[in-house]
């Protein structure tokens, strides 16, 4: 699953006969492409490339349209976005749910679990909403976006509810760098043995990348800041 993550950040677009492919050729792993799909699915990895049934939404759920194309978001406060990732342990594996501002790519709020339910993400949201309600907020249509929980959270704030297209990915594009950057800064560097060691590396993560990390994107200052020094609020702009 470890090498599968790393391969899957590079070639997002692979989905599973191209994943058995890149483990045979960079890794000298064999394994049956049914159980590298298995493996892709219990991740909660996917190709960005558009197929059907890409995104499982919660069963009988609505799914929401995607709101940010064509907007000039011009500053901290209007837009979030949220994602789930892996998180490979010696033994076993864990979830990681982060809720960042999209125009600061400061991390709000972040949440590890053993398992894929609602609940952590809520938790994260919650956290997340607890600094301020934004106007949007954008996800992907996996099942923990779309449940009843989740949605009725938002539209409790008075939130406007985005969620990617079906096999557009990088719809959400910056949480998709996000991950990039914690996977590859810190989480195979780390190697955690447990998940106490994965959290208590994690936090000291997501300080580092809020308050010290600078981005280029951002002309090389930190997401702290953009979303704290920023004077004013601003508004969404249609841009086409």
């Amino acid at each position: 699953m470890r090498q599968i993550d790393r391969l899957y950040l590079k070639w997002p677009f692979y989905g599973s006969p191209r994943m058995k492919l890149a483990l045979e050729e960079h890794c000298g792993l064999y394994v049956n492409e049914k159980r590298v799909a298995r493996l892709m699915r219990e991740m909660g990895l996917r190709s960005i490339l558009p197929k059907p049934n890409l995104s499982q939404p919660e069963r009988g759920h609505r799914i929401y349209p995607y709101l940010l194309k064509g907007l000039e978001i011009q500053a901290p406060g209007l837009v979030c976005c949220a994602d789930i990732t892996y998180i490979p342990l010696h033994q076993g594996h864990l979830y990681l749910v982060a809720v960042m501002d999209w125009f600061s790519r400061y991390v709000l709020a972040w949440k590890l679990s053993n398992t894929m339910d609602c609940g952590f993400c809520l938790e994260a949201l919650n956290g997340a909403l607890e600094q301020g309600a934004p106007e949007i907020f954008n996800t992907d249509q996996g099942s923990q976006f779309t449940s009843t929980d989740f949605t009725d959270r938002l539209k409790a704030a008075g939130v406007k509810i985005s969620m990617d297209g079906k096999g557009r990915a990088l719809d959400n594009v910056f949480i998709e760098r996000l991950w990039w950057s914690v996977k590859y800064e810190e989480v195979y560097p780390g190697d955690y043995a447990n998940g106490w060691v994965a959290h208590q590396r994690l936090d000291r993560y997501f300080r580092y990348y809020n308050t010290e990390r600078r981005h280029q994107a951002l002309d090389y200052r930190t997401p702290h800041e953009i979303h704290f020094d920023h004077a004013t609020k601003g508004k969404l702009a249609a841009c086409y």
